[in-house]
This record gives C-alpha cells, structure tokens and sequence, in this order.
C-alpha cells in the first residue's frame, strides 16, 4: 500500500508550508503514550508524567486514541476547509479566508505574517478553531480517529443515524477498550466531549507544552524554509513562472522545447523536495509522482487539492499524511528524515542472511582484507568476492580503503550495529 502524490499540472503554489503548534503537541502527545517508539525521548516523556498533575494523566489515557495510529484531523491545518494561511511556495503567504481569530496573544517569531515562513496559528487560536467547527463535523473526524480509519466508514451523520452510530461502536469495541470508551462519550453527549478535550489541551499547554514549542519552533520554522525553498526553486523555469504556477504541458507547448523542458524541470524539483521528506519513498514517471511506502493507500492531486506541509520535531520518524474527505491533505513530515528506511533495511537483513557473506563479513570485521586475501581464505574466485562486496558496499554495510595499488575492505560495524534500530524506526515510518 501507498501514498500516491501526483505532480502532474502541479506547481509550487499547490503547497503550503506551516507550523502549527497544535500539529507538534499531537507529536508530543503520541510520544508520551507511546514511549517505544521514540527511545530518545523516554527521559523527557518520564519527566513530564513524573510532574503532571491528576488531570493531565487522566486526560493522557481518555484521549490517547486521538494520537495514535491514526492521528486525528482537528490537529492539523485548514481544519475548516480552506487553504491554511502560509507559506504558499509560488506566490507568497495566500491566507485563507478562515474565522477571524478572535483576542489572544499575538503569534510568536517564526509563526505569524512576516516570518518568511507564513502564517501558523498560534496555539490558542488553533484551539478556538477546533471549538467553531460544527458538532457533527467534530464528531465525524473523532469518531474516525475512535475506529483507526476513515476509508470504509460513512460518520457524516453520525449523531442523527442508528446505523452509523452502531458501525463506531462495533468498530471501536473490536479494537481496544479506551478507543470504546471515547466513541461512547462522544455518541452520548459529543459537546462535553469538545470541550474536556480542549480543556485537557490547554492543561498541555500550561503543564509541559508551552517550554517544548519555545524550543521547537526555531528549528520547525528553518526547516519550513528549507522545504519551501526546495519546492520554489523550479518556479522561475516553470511555464508562466509569473506567478510561481505550472501548468500542464498541451499541444501548443509542444512546439516550444524550452518551455517545455522548463516544466519538466519544475515538475522533478517538486518531486525531489517531496521525496526528501522520508527515506520510504520514490519518484514514478508518466505522470509524474511520488509514492510514499504507506500501510494505507491515498491518492493526492496537489494541482486539484492544494497540500499543506508541516515540520515536526517530536513525531521523528513518523510521516504522517492526512487525506480526510473535505479537507486539506496534510504531511506532517519530520525535520530530519531517517537515512534508512523500510526497503534498505529489509536489504541489509537479507543481505546477511547469505552464508557466504557472512563468512566474509566475520574476516574483515576483524582486520582490512583484499579482494584476493578474502577469495583464498573462502575458497571462492575473485569475481564472486567482487559481487559480494558490492551488494554490500552498495547497502552501505562495508566500507573500501585504499593502501596504495590494493583496496581493503572493511566492515562498517556502526552500520551493522545500527541494522536492528534501523529496523525498528523504519517499520514506524
């Protein structure tokens, strides 16, 4: 399965990039809960539940369902439908005509307008969003969160339909008795429900939050300006770069090369910006796209449906995509993408599970070899030594140094060391 992004008649103007504090505390949430998967941040998850207060753990395992698996769209930007306020990459900030924010503090460096990255709401206006939003729509996205999915369930009526209010509590029942409890609070009285969530959410910002986005922010905002810089950079070679938008190549361009060959140019800088977001992913030709290796499948049209990119710190080595019926897609992408993902590391397992390059591994683990050193000593030709050292430098587990004319060949035992790690990240991308 796979996350499907197709460039073609896209341009930089389709993307959005925004910080969102709400989208970082979702990360931090999930991080809290689910302690194995960021090993590097246990230390700082048991400080934080070592001084919470009753409230705050309470809430921690009540809505543990909404950062989970499944994480829920109320954390996201364009929670209302319309494009975020941010960086848009073609043209500049394009703010979207959402609610006007109401009182509340102005947003910090690096969030609000003239920040160079774009307009991402501060926390409490965030908040304030998710408490506009319809009831039925409220209940809709939670009760997807409630049952881990969004692609074979029908919630938009949910509080007016027996049928669909049997489907959540069956659904949820089969997976775990918190995400059962949540979906019954949410059918028997969803606007409590609202309003403990948000309470609890700002409880985070009080208790623990507000010190982690103090530190976060600056280096979610760089990343927003590395990536948007990324995407922008095939702009000005794009067709009607006037306004930072390419458009699908036609007959007329046909007769123009340069034109044409500039599109094209614009079109692989999107796809190799959005590559670079996760190590799972590749670029396809005809049309033009990216594929994310997902345990779902999406197909996003950014020239039809604008995507909203935001930077995460906290939700390392996830990427989460969010593509909810009616909304914004959405990938949360980390700022530091894994080197090793889940191809490369099924490659380096596989890699030595063959007895011969084990063997061979075991030799210059111990001491630098040659390529004829190492065939005298497995009683293999030099040729078949040649082959199984490539697939392995290939695969970044043995390094080659040269001593004047002969290369020896050494293991790279941080490499190897790493490969369970390695594993164990991957498999969360």
């Amino acid at each position: 399965m796979s996350v499907v992004i197709v460039l073609e008649g896209a341009g930089p103007g389709s993307f959005t990039v925004a910080v969102s504090p709400l989208a970082e505390l979702s990360a931090c949430l999930h991080a809290l809960t689910e302690t194995a998967h960021h090993p590097e941040l246990r230390d700082w998850g048991r400080a934080v539940t070592a001084n919470a207060s009753a409230e705050l753990r309470a809430g921690l395992r009540r809505f543990s369902p909404l950062w989970s698996a499944l994480r829920w769209r109320g954390f996201y930007p364009g929670l209302d439908g319309t494009r975020p306020a941010g960086s848009g990459s073609g043209s500049g900030p394009t703010p979207g005509p959402g609610p006007t924010p109401g009182p509340g503090p102005a947003p910090g460096p690096g969030v609000g307008q003239g920040s160079g990255v774009g307009q991402g709401s501060a926390l409490e206006e965030q908040l304030r969003t998710v408490a506009r939003l319809p009831i039925d729509r409220f209940a809709e996205l939670t009760a997807f969160a409630c049952v881990n999915g969004y692609t074979r369930f029908d919630f938009s009526r949910l509080l007016r339909s027996a049928a669909q209010r049997a489907a959540l509590e069956h659904a949820a029942t089969a997976l775990s008795a918190g995400r059962r409890e949540l979906a019954a609070q949410l059918l028997r009285d969803p606007e409590t429900c609202r309003a403990d969530l948000l309470a609890f959410l700002d409880r985070c910002r009080s208790e623990f939050f507000a010190e982690v986005w103090a530190g976060a922010e600056p280096e979610l905002t760089r990343s927003a300006l590395a990536v948007r810089g990324r995407l922008a950079s095939g702009a000005g070679r794009a067709v009607g770069s006037g306004s930072g938008h390419s458009r699908p190549l036609s007959a007329t361009h046909a007769t123009h090369p340069t034109r044409a060959a500039h599109a094209t140019r614009a079109t692989e800088d999107l796809a190799e910006a959005l590559a670079s977001l996760s190590p799972d992913s590749s670029r396809l030709g005809a049309p033009p796209r990216v594929v994310f290796d997902k345990l779902h499948h999406s197909v996003i049209t950014p020239a039809r449906t604008p995507v909203v990119l935001v930077p995460t710190r906290y939700n390392a080595p996830h990427l989460v995509v969010k593509n909810e019926p009616g909304l914004p897609p959405v990938l949360h992408y980390p700022v530091d993408a894994p080197e090793v993902g889940v191809t490369l590391a099924r490659s380096r397992m596989l890699a030595l599970t063959d007895p011969h390059r084990v063997r061979l591994c075991r030799l210059i683990a111990r001491e630098p070899m040659t390529t004829l050193d190492l065939a005298a000593r497995l009683s293999m030709t030099q040729p078949q030594v040649s082959r199984h050292l490539r697939a392995l430098r290939d695969l970044g587990l043995v390094r080659a140094e040269r001593s004047g004319r002969f290369v020896h060949y050494r293991l790279d035992l941080a490499a190897v060391e790493r490969i369970g790690q390695d594993v164990v990240r991957a498999l969360q991308h």
